[in-house]
């Protein structure tokens, strides 16, 4: 997409780097924008403050919704129980790794989707890839565009959900903020960290180690 869409796009707006690097996108691309967060009952409430700072300094119009039901359906998540160890890697005979919340992104969209019908928005962006998707289904291309088919179905809409990163990497999420405008923003402001520190992170979760060496490819190439 070359040229601004005269119409309004909602954001799936955690605060962190992948959907911060989106809220950018969509202001290029769109003319008014609007942000969703969610209070899922995940262990850093600060994301959501940051989340609200950076959308109101962008000038979207930001809202939050709780939805904390989401951490109540399943066990063993240590993204919604700081009693579990942040794990770098999937436990042996594991499917997926302890950060998986199952349903967070079916919940998401689709709760998203209901908001930006009352707004009467037909675009929805989000920042999953399947690129880099930590092995969690719902960031998949074909879940997103299974969805897409359903809540339209569902609602009798013509959503269209957006996914600049799906097909993408970190080091091009880097560049892309870049493009931007935003890097510094994204890089010192933004909270991916799964131990709740913003920035550049704690540096040894998963989430901060692949956001490091995407960073770190990044700017190898300016170098």
């Amino acid at each position: 997409m070359s040229t601004k869409i005269s119409s309004s796009a909602l954001v799936v707006f955690s605060g962190g780097q992948d959907s911060t690097t989106c809220l950018y996108w969509a202001k290029k691309h769109f003319d008014k924008v609007y942000a969703l967060s969610f209070v899922y009952g995940q262990r850093h409430s600060l994301e959501v403050e940051i989340a609200e700072q950076i959308a109101r300094e962008a000038g979207v119009e930001w809202s939050k919704m709780d939805v904390s039901f989401i951490s109540q359906l399943s066990t063993g998540c240590s993204l919604t129980d700081d009693s579990l160890e942040i794990e770098a890697e999937k436990a042996d005979g594991a499917m997926f790794p302890t950060t998986f919340v199952p349903g967070r992104n079916l919940f998401f969209l689709s709760i998203a989707a209901v908001r930006a019908r009352e707004l009467g928005i037909k675009h929805l962006v989000t920042g999953v890839s399947q690129t880099d998707f930590s092995g969690y289904p719902d960031c998949r291309d074909s879940f997103v565009k299974s969805l897409n088919v359903t809540l339209n179905l569902a609602m009798e809409e013509q959503f269209v959900i957006h996914t600049p990163l799906m097909w993408i990497d970190k080091a091009a999420t880097w560049a892309l903020s870049d493009e931007l405008g935003v890097l510094d923003l994204v890089r010192y402001r933004t909270l991916t960290c799964y131990n709740g520190i913003p920035g550049d992170g704690c540096g040894h979760c998963p989430a901060c180690k692949l956001r490091r060496e995407g960073l770190e490819k990044y700017l190898a190439t300016k170098a």
